[in-house]
C-alpha cells in the first residue's frame, strides 16, 4: 500500500504536538521582567521539546522519502512512535514547571529513550520490508547514533536521580547530535539518482 496517508498522519500528529507545547505555556500575570524570568524553565523546555520534535519530523520524512511502500506492521510500528512523541508536551511541561527536579526531568528522558527505540523499529520494519539490499538499508547501516543516542538516554535517566542538571545537559548533547539533519539518506537517494 502507498505510504501518503501514513505520511500526513504523522506531519498532523506532530504539528499537533508542537501545537500543543506552544499553548501549555502560559503568559505571565505582570509586566516586569521578574514574572518573565519565573518562565525561563518552561521556556528552556519548550525550546528543547521543540528542537525534539523537529529532529523526529526532519528524520522522519527522511525516512519516508526513501520508502515505496508501507504495510500493516510498519503502520503499527509508525503509531507507536507518534504515542511517545505525543506524550512529549505532558513531560516537557510538567519538568518546566518544576524547575528540572528529579522526576520530571526522568520522565522526559524516559520518553526520549522509548521515542529512540521506536524509531529504531520503525526503520528496522522499513528496512525489513524494503530488503537488505534497498536504498534505506544501505543509508540506515548500522545506525551508530541511534544506538549512541538511546544510550546516553539512559545513563541520563539513570543520573537524575544524582543531578537532573547532568541529564538535562545529556539530553541536550544528544539533541545537538542530531540538529544537522542525518545526510545519508539524501547522499544515498542521490548516488541511486545518478
Amino acid at each position: 500500500m502507498g505510504k501518503g496517508r501514513l505520511e500526513a498522519f504523522s506531519d498532523g500528529v506532530l504539528a499537533i504536538i508542537i501545537t500543543i507545547m506552544v499553548l501549555e505555556m502560559k503568559v505571565p500575570h505582570g509586566d516586569t521582567m521578574e514574572e518573565l524570568k519565573k518562565l525561563l524553565p518552561v521556556f528552556i523546555s519548550y525550546i528543547l521539546s521543540f528542537i525534539y520534535i523537529g529532529i523526529y519530523w526532519n528524520n522522519h520524512h527522511h525516512l519516508m522519502h526513501a520508502t515505496h511502500k508501507i504495510n500493516g506492521k510498519i503502520m503499527w510500528a509508525n503509531s507507536h512512535l507518534l504515542f511517545w512523541l505525543s506524550l512529549m508536551p505532558f513531560a516537557s511541561g510538567w519538568m518546566g514547571e518544576n524547575h528540572f527536579t528529579t522526576l520530571p526531568t526522568a520522565l522526559f528522558g524516559v520518553i526520549l529513550l522509548m521515542a529512540g527505540v521506536a524509531y529504531y523499529i520503525l526503520s528496522q520494519c522499513l528496512i525489513k520490508f524494503h530488503g537488505k539490499d534497498s536504498t534505506l538499508a544501505k543509508a540506515v547501516g548500522n545506525d551508530a547514533k541511534g544506538i549512541i543516542s538511546v544510550i546516553v538516554y539512559a545513563i541520563g535517566i539513570a543520573l537524575s536521580c544524582f543531578n537532573a542538571w547532568i541529564s538535562l545537559a545529556l539530553y541536550t548533547l544528544v539533541a545537538i547530535m542530531w540538529l544537522v539533519p542525518d545526510k545519508r539518506i539524501e547522499k544515498k537517494l542521490a548516488e541511486e539518482q545518478k
